[in-house]
């Protein structure tokens, strides 16, 4: 018969592994009980989180890198914020300058002057009493003058009629369209054909015309008050005068490249 103490031990230890799981699978238990927002915890317990740790990590070989431009997309360069702020700050001045928009404007009441001076820029006008001067003129000079304005004021139109075709930018929403003698590229806002004229007309006059410096001043004022009345009168934005006075001045420099003399067009001279 053994002895009790060896008894005692045998079971002991043969009791002890089991013990031990026991206490520890019982510790394990508590501690999570106590901490049920811990990441053992949603990761052992939830089989929710299971699920979708396991379609996650089954779906991210399949998943593809972002392409560039996206990532250029979600974080916008310093160029594309400085461009809005620019077209921000455009369309804020050219409300605050178009007061004479509408009759109940802040200075409607000069509405009707400053369409006179709209008329006055318009092409219709300039190209007819060009080609009346081309018609009464007796000289070859003057012949020489007028062709080439007639061919800068066609050219004009044409380039500005190309750039309001591609580009197409809306006029100004407190615009009214009671132009004079509008067409279909007309319902376009950029560039301002009226700020090209305006420009290329004037340096054109007081490069080739001998004219007393009152008339020479008239000429540049007479300039600036068209591209004014663009704005004011609510036709164009601010950019699109500026750019179409620029766009003048480039159209005159081209002009010169192409004059047209007598050496380049020797019979029409001759008649």
């Amino acid at each position: 018969m053994p002895s009790p103490r060896v008894t005692r031990a045998a079971n002991t230890g043969s009791a002890n592994p089991n013990t031990k799981f026991e206490f520890m699978t019982l510790l394990t238990n508590r501690i999570n009980a106590s901490e049920p927002n811990s990441p053992r915890h949603r990761a052992s317990d939830s089989p929710v989180h299971r699920k979708d740790s396991f379609s996650s990590g089954a779906t991210s070989s399949q998943q593809q890198p972002l392409p560039e431009e996206d990532c250029m997309k979600l974080n916008p360069s310093f160029l594309g914020i400085a461009m809005s702020s620019l077209l921000a700050v455009d369309l804020w001045l050219t409300k605050k300058m178009g007061v004479c928009a509408k009759d109940g404007s802040s200075w409607g009441t000069a509405r009707p002057m400053m369409k006179l001076i709209e008329i006055s820029g318009h092409g219709i006008p300039w190209i007819a009493g060009t080609l009346y001067c081309l018609y009464k003129s007796d000289s070859s000079a003057g012949r020489e003058v007028n062709l080439n304005l007639l061919f800068a004021l066609l050219l004009d139109l044409i380039l500005v009629g190309i750039v309001k075709g591609i580009v197409k930018r809306r006029r100004p929403t407190h615009n009214r369209m009671d132009m004079f003698a509008t067409f279909s590229v007309d319902k376009y806002s950029f560039p301002s054909g009226h700020a090209t004229r305006a420009a290329m007309v004037s340096r054109f006059m007081l490069k080739h015309l001998v004219l007393a410096v009152p008339v020479r001043i008239l000429v540049m004022l007479w300039a600036i008050l068209v591209c004014m009345s663009r704005v004011m009168l609510g036709r164009h934005n601010v950019s699109d005068v500026a750019f179409g006075f620029f766009m003048g001045h480039m159209q005159y420099s081209l002009i010169e490249y192409l004059w047209l003399s007598p050496y380049t067009l020797p019979l029409l001279f001759r008649m």
